[in-house]
């Protein structure tokens, strides 16, 4: 996993979105979309340093987590501002797309 990326778990999940901005992947290892999905938040990571976090969940890991925020498809970003839920894409989508998602505040 990426330097660029916090793990997020089941226990952690509370505490890591609860501040700030924190863009949250649901996804799989089994996901091909996921795993394309990987390098392109590598670099919004770097277009959002310092202004949002950009954090990844495994849904077959952490499955309360997931269904409590009805993920059903995935790749899923859900974008967290100070914990609650601002905005969501599912999906793949470039780069450009989530780096003006994550800094209009979750508005697509």
């Amino acid at each position: 996993m990426s330097e660029k990326f916090k793990l997020l778990s089941e226990e952690n999940f509370e505490e890591g979105v609860s501040s700030g901005l924190t863009l949250v992947d649901f996804y799989a290892d089994w996901c091909g979309p996921c795993r394309m999905l990987t390098p392109v938040l590598e670099e919004v990571a770097d277009d959002v340093s310092g202004k949002a976090v950009i954090a990844k969940i495994d849904i077959d890991k952490a499955q309360k987590t997931a269904s409590s925020f009805q993920v059903t498809s995935i790749p899923t970003l859900v974008l967290f501002k100070d914990g609650k839920e601002v905005g969501r894409l599912v999906g793949l989508r470039d780069r450009d797309t989530i780096k003006e998602f994550i800094l209009g505040g979750g508005t697509k």
